[in-house]
């Protein structure tokens, strides 16, 4: 009997979590929780993936607060299910954390390298000038994060001497230099995509590339938007986002096709080859690179 491969197990598991607490669910119309329903191409490409995914019908679609927070735990459980098996490709010692349900306080001032903006908050805090001049533009609010936690200077030595007292003195991967975990990845959760959700994806990543003392994160949305127009709205283009990952491209991709909607086989076909949007399995992998 042959294994089941490990990323197509997760992304089954991932489904059914978001199947069984009702992020997705099918009402008694016939509508997926996913889809606008006002826009026929959503409503049809919803509710045939939906149906692939098992989601049962009659259900009661969850207010859009509740959905989007159960959208990020389940991300966070499919990465971090994941993580832990790639050291053959990634070698470090990983955490995945989601922090979307805590939007008091500075996450990302915990990690390198981040640690600057704790500081920086307590100076605005204490300066109204500081405050009106900057507002709150240094201030970004991930969803979920991928961390690597520093390596002693054991680890580093294990095969031949590398580190000692006198060189490597800066570098956060160096537990002897700093304890805090570094942020390796940064991934946006949307359970639907508008135009505004769209346009604070963008925002959030350029807050991320500019406001950092190091190496910049990998900065990801992960989305469960049927519509092609609107995952065009968020993927097309470079310089903010690495990639945009659907929750069920191979799915969407079977459903659009389905449709008589030229425009939109022909959107997500660019958005494909253009290699902007990726499959959700996609993303563990990357993640290493």
């Amino acid at each position: 009997m042959n294994q089941r491969a490990l990323l197509s197990q997760a992304r089954a598991d991932f489904h059914q979590e978001l199947v069984l607490n009702r992020t997705l669910v099918v009402d008694e119309k016939g509508v997926a929780s996913n889809a606008d329903s006002g826009q026929r191409f959503s409503r049809e490409a919803a509710l045939r993936i939906a149906q692939s995914l098992g989601a049962g019908m009659g259900g009661v679609k969850l207010d859009g607060q509740r959905a989007g927070s159960q959208f990020e735990t389940a991300v966070r459980n499919f990465v971090a299910r994941a993580m832990p098996h790639l050291g053959g490709l990634r070698p470090g010692n990983w955490a995945v954390e989601n922090v979307g349900g805590s939007r008091s306080g500075y996450q990302l001032a915990q990690f390198e390298p981040y640690r600057h903006l704790d500081e920086l908050a307590r100076q605005i805090k204490a300066s109204p000038i500081l405050a009106s001049v900057l507002g709150n533009s240094y201030d970004v609010s991930p969803d979920v994060i991928v961390v690597r936690l520093p390596v002693p200077d054991s680890a580093i030595n294990a095969d031949r001497i590398i580190v000692d007292d006198e060189h490597g003195r800066y570098s956060p991967i160096r537990q002897a230099n700093q304890s805090h975990a570094i942020v390796h990845a940064v991934i946006s959760c949307k359970w639907t995509l508008r135009s505004d959700r769209a346009q604070n994806a963008r925002t959030e990543a350029l807050g991320l590339i500019r406001n950092r003392k190091g190496r910049a994160p990998h900065i990801v949305v992960v989305t469960g938007e049927p519509s092609p127009s609107r995952l065009a709205s968020l993927a097309l283009g470079t310089g903010d986002l690495d990639t945009v990952y659907h929750f069920a491209l191979p799915e969407l991709v079977e459903a659009t096709k389905l449709s008589d909607n030229d425009e939109a086989q022909q959107t997500l076909q660019t958005l494909i080859t253009g290699k902007r949007l990726r499959d959700i399995a996609d993303l563990p992998l990357d993640l290493t690179i």
